[in-house]
């Protein structure tokens, strides 16, 4: 569910400060965009999915990405009333718990691999 690897190497990317600035955006950002997705959004879901997906990838929540990515493309096709909405906002709840949980759980979140 979540990239632990993408984490850390985000991590090492913008450093532990930056880090933490980045992750409480991100909560900010996609928690907003959650709450506008169950108010059943009609004109702009594609555009919203495609946000949360991207934002949900930097982060590493790997199956919220997955979600907006089908969401986004039945949307794109004139079909978004087809989107499970239920099922993307429960999975990035429980992603995010799960994020939250685990950055506690792993205070000292090893470096990332460095690439040659």
């Amino acid at each position: 569910m979540i990239d632990w690897n993408r984490i850390a190497a985000l991590r090492d990317e913008v450093g532990r400060e930056g880090f933490d600035e980045v992750v409480q955006m991100f909560l900010e950002e996609t928690d907003a965009t959650i709450r506008s997705l169950a108010g059943r959004p009609g004109p702009g879901l594609e555009e919203m999915l495609h946000f949360l997906k991207g934002s949900a990838l930097n982060l590493g929540f790997v199956a919220v990405s997955r979600l907006c990515e089908e969401g986004e493309r039945l949307a794109a096709g004139g079909r978004g009333s087809e989107v499970n909405l239920d099922a993307l906002i429960a999975g990035y709840r429980l992603a995010r718990m799960d994020f939250l949980t685990g950055l506690e759980s792993r205070s000292g979140i090893p470096p990332a691999p460095h690439r040659p």
